[in-house]
């Protein structure tokens, strides 16, 4: 095994954390061990390592590229992502995003360094000095990843497996299994199949998947947020389950969530294997199950309550269009006038839920015919469209949130509101203050914030948003927070 440290990551602290097996570190940072040539996460069960024996590293591709296999006690690339990727801004952090959304998968090295603006060259070189493996390294340990949640969750033909996982033999699947995991295929899903605790098999076509995340969970904010937004024909809240179609790489698939303690039950019904990931991906995105929340509730206050999530997005294209289509109406209005718009040019699909929602291109030539509502806003959508369509808007999650802004703000109808929102939610950004937003500071005079300064609050004050919009909500209506459904909260 190579020696490797990352000198950005606190030696002492992290010891700390593994000699304690604090939970609250994995996904942030993994331990390699010299003498077992194993990494761990930090709450691995294993006797902790003495200090002269271990290194620290932020992924768990930099283990693999210095040679150390994955624990199978702990299984750490199974844990939460690292909050890293939201909180930096940084190319290494965006370049991360963009793996995980299976970028490399889809077109190479060259199609990352040109979604990110740097040379192969520039790129690789930075990603190696601050994660300790370069591109193509992070992307197979999100294959080997893929591939261990294939292996072990379904039935599928290991050489079906291979390819889905995106590797280009099954060669190289099989080299790459043993390496990172230490066992074959074959004897990962024989181990998989005698743990009681293992997922069930796919039936149909469907995933059944257990996402962890760090807790606490706001659970009744997050279900809120999801029903109250749900479009119909392409989402859906009903009894506790989260039901939506969203286009993918290789088709579309049709996801249905359910919040548990610990993790959400995730069913992925997904038309194209390659998609998994990707798939994957997005879901932890759109319920922020990365987050860091006793650190980011340890800055905000105890005046509010723990766990709460900053909602992401399936599709960006979807999120700015639906965004500026619920500009100046109701929740329950725009989720209507969403609906409409599915209804009539979103493309049909077989299973739950009957629709996609329409491509930007689609939005662009038709939606001047079924959009309603001032003439000014609808014109504005349509352009919007058209950009997007066109390659003229990029949206995506390797945009830094400067960029991003500045070139949503430049799109006619598009006010700071609507920028900031659709910012926030893209990227996962933290530290986004809606301080215009009616409803939230409406919340903010309920708790009596003064939203004028607000530094002590940053770099979370995203999660301060959905602070106060709750807190005004919940006025309204004790009971639930999302019993009106007409929060005029659209002011951008």
């Amino acid at each position: 095994m190579e020696d490797v440290t990352i000198t950005a990551l606190d030696f002492e602290r992290c010891y700390r954390a593994v000699s304690t097996r604090d939970s609250r570190f994995d996904g942030q940072f993994f331990t390699a061990v010299r003498t077992t040539g194993i990494y761990c996460r930090p709450s691995c069960p294993a006797i902790t390592p003495k200090r002269v024996n271990v290194s620290f590293l932020p992924t768990a591709a930099a283990a693999q590229q210095a040679g150390y296999r994955a624990c199978r006690r702990c299984l750490p690339d199974a844990v939460p992502g690292s909050p890293l990727w939201n909180t930096r801004a940084d190319l290494a952090a965006r370049a991360m995003r963009l793996i995980s959304d299976g970028v490399i998968e889809r077109g190479g090295v060259p199609a990352l360094a040109a979604a990110l603006g740097y040379s192969q060259r520039q790129l690789t070189r930075v990603l190696t000095t601050e994660l300790g493996a370069g591109p193509l390294a992070l992307a197979r340990a999100h294959r080997a990843h893929t591939a261990r949640l294939l292996v072990q969750t379904t039935e599928m033909p290991m050489s079906d497996v291979a390819f889905a996982a995106g590797f280009t033999s099954i060669r190289q699947f099989n080299d790459t299994v043993r390496e990172v995991f230490a066992v074959s295929p074959t004897v990962m899903r024989s181990e998989a199949r005698r743990r009681a605790d293992s997922p069930a098999p796919a039936a149909d076509g469907v995933l059944t998947l257990r996402l962890p995340y760090r807790e606490p969970l706001d659970r009744t904010w997050l279900e809120w947020f999801l029903g109250a937004h749900a479009a119909p024909g392409v989402e859906q809240w009903s009894g506790g389950v989260y039901t939506r179609n969203l286009r993918t790489p290789h088709g579309h698939a049709t996801v249905a969530l359910r919040i548990r303690p610990g993790h959400v039950q995730a069913e992925l019904a997904l038309r194209d294997m390659r998609d998994l990931a990707p798939t994957v991906a997005r879901v932890r995105h759109l319920l922020d199950l990365d987050a860091d929340p006793i650190g980011i509730d340890e800055v905000l206050g105890s005046e509010f309550g723990p766990g709460i999530r900053v909602p992401g997005c399936a599709d960006p294209a979807e999120l700015l269009l639906r965004t500026m289509i619920g500009q100046q109406i109701s929740v329950s209005a725009a989720a209507t006038h969403t609906g409409r718009l599915v209804r009539e040019l979103g493309e049909s699909v077989s299973g739950p839920l009957p629709r996609l929602f329409p491509t930007a291109a689609v939005v662009a030539e038709q939606g001047a015919r079924v959009l309603t509502g001032p003439a000014r806003r609808i014109e504005a959508i349509v352009r919007a469209a058209e950009a997007v369509a066109s390659g003229d808007l990029a949206l995506h999650p390797g945009r830094t949130a400067v960029e991003l802004r500045t070139d949503l703000l430049a799109l006619d109808g598009v006010g700071p509101w609507t920028a900031d929102y659709v910012t926030m939610r893209l990227l996962a950004h933290p530290d986004t203050l809606l301080g215009s937003d009616l409803v939230a500071r409406r919340g903010a005079e309920l708790l009596g914030l003064d939203l004028g300064d607000t530094s002590r609050w940053s770099p979370w004050r995203s999660y301060l948003s959905m602070h106060l919009w709750k807190t005004a909500l919940a006025a309204r209506a004790p009971a639930r927070p999302a019993a009106s459904g007409d929060d005029r909260r659209r002011v951008g």
